[in-house]
Formats: structure tokens, sequence, C-alpha cells
């Protein structure tokens, strides 16, 4: 997929790129599984509608009644950084040593972690 920069904030909007005629809309797929506590993105698909994307996205990403939840988002409401610009994002963090879980012990009671 084509995606088109944002020059005043560096982002990359997947929404941009133009449709070929006749396409349904591309959706992205969020599951939440039986034993987890959040929804981890399993693919993408193409439908004309919310409700038959949901349909969907059951049928393809829980065939094995793995899931309890989806979300299904359009992909043209997604916005990403510019991994071209992952320096300014990113790297900020890498002089805050302060923030890594490096200057404590941890207690006996929570040896496991």
């Amino acid at each position: 997929m084509n995606i088109k920069n944002d020059s005043t904030t560096g982002n990359k909007h997947a929404g941009d790129v133009p449709k070929e005629p006749n396409e349904w809309p591309l959706w992205e797929v969020f599951v939440r599984s039986k034993a987890g506590l959040d929804h981890k993105h399993c693919g993408s698909l193409h439908a004309a509608d919310a409700s038959m994307a949901i349909q969907l996205a059951r049928d393809v990403y829980t065939r094995r009644q793995e899931g309890v939840s989806i979300w299904v988002v359009p992909s043209t409401s997604i916005t990403a950084s510019d991994p071209a610009q992952k320096d300014n994002y990113f790297d900020p963090m890498a002089d805050k040593v302060y923030r890594h879980p490096s200057f404590y012990e941890l207690p006996a009671a929570v040896d496991h972690m």
C-alpha cells in the first residue's frame, strides 16, 4: 500500500491513497484473545462497511474461537509516524537513564519478575 507523507507533521496517512474503482475500503482488525487483556492487530481485510468488517473478521481471524472481542478500524483512520524520522520520536529517551529500572533492587516478594 502506498502511504502519503504529511509534510507539516511528518506523519503518514494511509487513507490519503486513492482507492481503485469498485474496491471496498480496507479495515484493520484487532482481536482480544480469551487469555489477553488487550486487543492485538491480526490483519487487514476489505469490507463494504463496519458491520460486514466485523463479520468477516470473525470468520477469518477467530475461526478457532480464540477471540472474545473484535475491533475493526478503517485504515484511513490510522495515522503512523514516519520511519525516516524515528530519531525525533524515540532517540531522546536514551539520554534519560533515570527512567530505566536499574536504580533499585526488587523486593524478595516480587522476585518472580
